[in-house]
């Protein structure tokens, strides 16, 4: 009996993943736990494996944007054929293909023809007419000048455009915003980058978001930070103390370990935080899990681990899953605007630390003073209780006795 592929869901919030790539071609035997296929979500890169084994029947094509339970392929018996509704549906919709264009590579010239027939092999043909691609933009690599399936996948991954494509983009940029120039390139959002827009509107169209700022004296907590390091011998950072105090508040205010969807608000017991990563091509929030019960010691090894796997892009979907608060450490600027990441009911973010003039029992001293910037889901949490926490949080900081113990 074909057993189905199906695109899995990596996350609470994921609806759809894009297929970066398949390992194993088409009608190849597949064994029991190998990868098949790759694929790229807003958050992570994940290696599908097959639940059992196979031929394999490929249903839809690299560049593929799939919902959550759709349909990728088929792992069959001996001698099994696929079922008669798995017509080949690999086109990618032009306008949901996760792949980058970049206008100014070089576009292939030579070609061999016959007539005015481009040489090429049915395979290759086929291909490019489902990918929407003009076979004389394609370099040859086969025998004789003809154009193979391969150089068409590897024109389409390059994200090559002809000049008439870049013409009509252009003339559609110059329609949509008048007077502009036209572009010197074009690149189009990669899967992870679409990813990331997609859910951050989401997220500023569902919910109700109010950002508090506070300006905290951390010149204590530095000081006590750099003696704990000293005596445990471990390196710790300002953020892992955040992220312990943020634990802390968090168990004394619970409605910031909620969050709200559907007209429910879900209420967690576990205290789960995600760290933001900044990656070259966007943002991801690895997940550190049970914070309350975790030393300080024990949460500095766990977000380096996290952190060195998030920018190898190895990190599993429970491990960038179940966070309801997040923190990012945003640096060099002060105030800004957090956007909650979808589903959660709040996000620190962090800003630059400066020395500035502090009042403290009735005289002007420099301290080290941080920006904190505290957005949350106004449909949660109610601006008395965003304020406590954030009186809660200065407390801790300007008195971090107890998180140092």
């Amino acid at each position: 009996m074909a057993t189905e592929i199906v695109m899995p869901k990596l996350g609470m919030v994921m609806t759809e993943g894009t297929v970066s790539k398949w390992n194993r071609i088409q009608g190849e035997d597949i064994a029991q736990g190998e990868v098949i296929l790759e694929i790229e979500t807003e958050k992570l890169n994940y290696e599908l494996e097959a639940t059992v084994a196979g031929k394999l029947h490929r249903v839809v094509s690299e560049g593929a944007i799939i919902p959550v339970n759709g349909l990728l392929g088929y792992l069959l018996e001996a001698g099994e054929t696929p079922p008669e509704k798995s017509e080949d549906t690999s086109t990618p919709d032009k306008a949901k293909v996760a792949t980058q264009t970049v206008i100014n590579k070089p576009v292939p010239t030579k070609q061999i023809t016959d007539g005015n027939t481009i040489l090429s092999t049915p395979g290759a043909r086929k291909l490019a007419s489902k990918l929407g691609i003009d076979l004389s933009d394609v370099a040859p690599t086969g025998p004789r000048g003809r154009v193979v399936e391969a150089d068409v996948r590897t024109h389409s991954e390059s994200g090559i455009e002809t000049k008439d494509t870049i013409n009509n983009v252009t003339e559609a940029v110059k329609t949509i915003i008048s007077g502009m120039p036209a572009p010197a390139k074009l690149t189009k959002m990669s899967g992870m980058r679409q990813g990331i827009a997609f859910h951050m509107l989401s997220s500023i169209q569902s919910t109700a978001q109010l950002t508090f700022t506070l300006d905290i004296p951390v010149t204590e907590l530095q000081s006590q930070r750099k003696t704990w390091s000293k005596q445990n011998k471990t390196a710790i950072t300002n953020t892992h103390v955040y992220t312990k105090i943020c634990a802390e508040i968090i168990k004394q205010l619970p409605i910031f370990n909620s969050m709200l969807a559907d007209g429910h608000i879900y209420e967690y017991d576990k205290i789960d935080i995600g760290i933001a990563v900044a990656l070259p091509d966007g943002l991801i929030v690895p997940v550190i899990k049970d914070i309350v019960n975790l030393s300080l010691g024990d949460l500095a090894q766990l977000t380096s681990t996290a952190n060195k796997k998030a920018l190898a892009g190895k990190l599993s979907p429970d491990e960038v899953s179940g966070g309801t608060f997040t923190i990012s450490v945003l640096g060099v600027v002060e105030g800004f605007t957090p956007i909650l990441n979808r589903g959660q009911s709040a996000i620190l973010g962090v800003g630059v630390t400066k020395q500035k003039p502090v009042v403290q029992n009735g005289q002007i001293a420099i301290r080290d003073v941080c920006t904190f910037n505290l957005t949350v889901d106004h449909q949660l949490v109610d601006g008395a209780v965003a304020a406590e926490f954030m009186k809660l949080f200065s407390t801790y900081i300007e008195n971090p006795d107890e998180v140092f113990k």
